[in-house]
């Protein structure tokens, strides 16, 4: 109630925090699956292309997010863009490697009835391919949401101009000393969670509703 009504810091109230982080989080976790999931197809697809970008993609994927915020505030300053990119970072492994999982778990079988049937390879990934990946790459969202709303927090411990942001405003209840809005916040930042899984789980039941 403190939160809602006088806000941390004073004047600053709970919706504008919720509604900064969630922006961020948008742009970050939007940026992840438009990348993501084209990239996971391709190469899950194409053995080519697999082989040329497999490699980097895994040097780079067990750095945490986290080790990316100095040169996040390099590259973008401190702001929204940096925030957004470190949870871009969270939520595009999880994305790609589900949807690249997806594409290698089709029956072959199934590709080469197709074959057989003379489709054309365009109509194979566009007939078979997505449809049968659906599942694995609403999996990878759902995980790479998940993680890219946990690592808000550190994203917004990079500093953000507006003055508004969940992690933002448990930075300054630990700056005040006031331990029992940073478990306030951590109970907002886990509720908005929920609504925001629940959300993502209606979505892909109905995409997924011939399955």
């Amino acid at each position: 109630m403190e939160l809602a009504l006088n806000g941390m810091p004073p004047g600053s109230k709970l919706l504008p925090h919720i509604y900064y982080s969630l922006a961020r989080v948008g742009w970050g976790f939007s940026l992840a699956v438009a990348i993501g999931v084209p990239l996971g197809l391709t190469m899950g697809w194409s053995r080519r292309v697999r082989s040329c970008l497999e490699a980097p993609l895994e040097l780079l994927r067990p750095v945490p997010p986290m080790a990316w915020i100095p040169i996040s505030i390099l590259w973008f300053g401190i702001g929204n863009k940096a925030a957004a990119f470190i949870i871009f970072l969270g939520a595009f492994f999880p994305v790609l490697l589900n949807t690249m999982a997806g594409v290698k778990s089709i029956d072959p079988v199934i590709l080469d009835a197709a074959r057989t049937l003379n489709a054309a390879r365009r109509t194979v990934f566009f007939k078979i391919l997505i449809p049968a990946t659906v599942p694995s790459i609403f999996t990878g969202v759902r995980i790479g949401l998940g993680i890219g709303w946990m690592t808000l927090v550190a994203a917004e411990f990079t500093g953000v101009r507006e003055g508004y942001g969940l992690g933002y405003m448990i930075m300054t209840a630990r700056d005040i000393q006031r331990p029992d809005l940073i478990v306030a916040g951590m109970c907002v930042i886990g509720f908005v969670g929920i609504i925001l899984d629940k959300g993502l789980r209606v979505v892909r039941d109905r995409c997924a509703a011939w399955q």
